[in-house]
């Protein structure tokens, strides 16, 4: 699937007015091979939950760095069971017990923190994105989050030629406060990504 940057930008005015339903609906229409992704953090299960209820059986791509809090693996559980996800798990070649004893969670000027980043986050979502070769990547991006968030819309195109899609951009965290509570769906704070530490800060997923 392949849009000029006019289009993207026409369908993107388009799109505001729609709910996230409406808009993976449309998504899925026009997809071969979508997918989503999560990690479980504040606010996922929104996108899951339209995800599952445009096409049931979409492979949910859970990239674990291993890292995780308890509340967030128990929070995890939760939803794949409530929402009877398709989840297809990656996890790093090599143990968080092995990579502890050898550099730990490196600080973020360490320069072992892009070995780290790397090893725990960006190799098993490159790996996943190989064995699916998805057209369509639903996520959960918002405005406000990062700088380079901002810069993006409901729809992108990624310079892999995979269209990117965050149909919740526009919504504040009240509103999906509110979305979460309607739709009868559990939130988790207690959250911890380890290449990231700091909520503004990318983890080099999305800059492709």
């Amino acid at each position: 699937m392949s849009f000029t940057e006019k289009e993207i930008e026409n369908l993107n005015r388009e799109l505001t007015s729609k709910t996230p339903l409406e808009i993976v609906q449309w998504a899925v229409s026009k997809a071969k091979k979508p997918v989503v992704t999560t990690n479980f953090r504040p606010y996922e299960a929104a996108i899951l939950n339209v995800c599952v209820q445009a096409k049931k059986d979409i492979p949910v791509i859970w990239c674990d760095s291993g890292y995780n809090t308890p509340n967030t693996y128990k929070h995890a559980e939760d939803i794949i069971e409530k929402l009877g996800l398709n989840i297809q798990l990656y996890v790093p070649k090599q143990t968080s017990a092995h990579r502890d004893a050898v550099i730990g969670i490196p600080d973020i000027e360490d320069p072992q923190h892009k070995v780290f980043t790397e090893q725990v986050k960006l190799e098993p979502f490159k790996r996943a994105m190989r064995d699916f070769t998805p057209d369509v990547w639903f996520t959960n991006l918002r405005k406000g989050q990062t700088a380079l968030r901002d810069s993006l819309d409901i729809l992108s195109m990624g310079k892999d030629g995979v269209l990117k899609v965050s149909p919740f951009y526009y919504y504040s965290d009240a509103e999906l406060d509110v979305y979460l509570e309607k739709n009868e769906l559990p939130n988790e704070f207690k959250y911890f990504d380890p290449t990231k530490v700091l909520d503004n800060r990318e983890c080099g997923l999305h800059t492709n």
